[in-house]
């Protein structure tokens, strides 16, 4: 325990892998997951949709606007100026925090692009 962590609940290893990776990884995992490229920039689709978008270390991803709004209350990121529903995560860092953050956004916002939609909350 130190300082930081008082009560030793903070993951004390490097993570298995970098974002980078992870984004990666889930590319070749999810079903259906396009790359289209240009220069420095790589955008993520599902069908038609653009979902996420690496350039370097930064990320961003298409999600709600209340989950974007949310996410912005965590380290690292920021608003996207591709709209109210996107947020810009960077990974530089690569912390266990950030690549559960990168593998959360990712997947949520390759379901949500199959749902067609980004408006009000689908119901459960």
């Amino acid at each position: 325990m130190t300082d930081d962590d008082p009560n030793g609940t903070l993951p004390k290893d490097e993570p298995a892998e970098s974002p980078a990776e992870a984004i990666e990884r889930l590319a070749g995992e999810l079903d259906g997951v396009h790359r289209r490229a240009s220069g420095q920039t790589v955008e993520f689709l599902r069908g038609s949709t653009v979902f996420a978008v690496q350039e370097g270390t930064r990320v961003e991803f298409r999600l709600r606007a209340e989950i974007a709004a949310a996410g912005l209350r965590t380290t690292a990121t920021s608003r996207s100026t591709r709209g109210a529903d996107w947020i810009a995560l960077d990974t530089a860092a690569g912390d266990t925090f950030t690549v559960d953050r990168t593998v959360a956004w990712f997947e949520t916002a390759w379901r949500i692009a199959l749902e067609g939609g980004w408006g009000a909350p689908r119901p459960h």
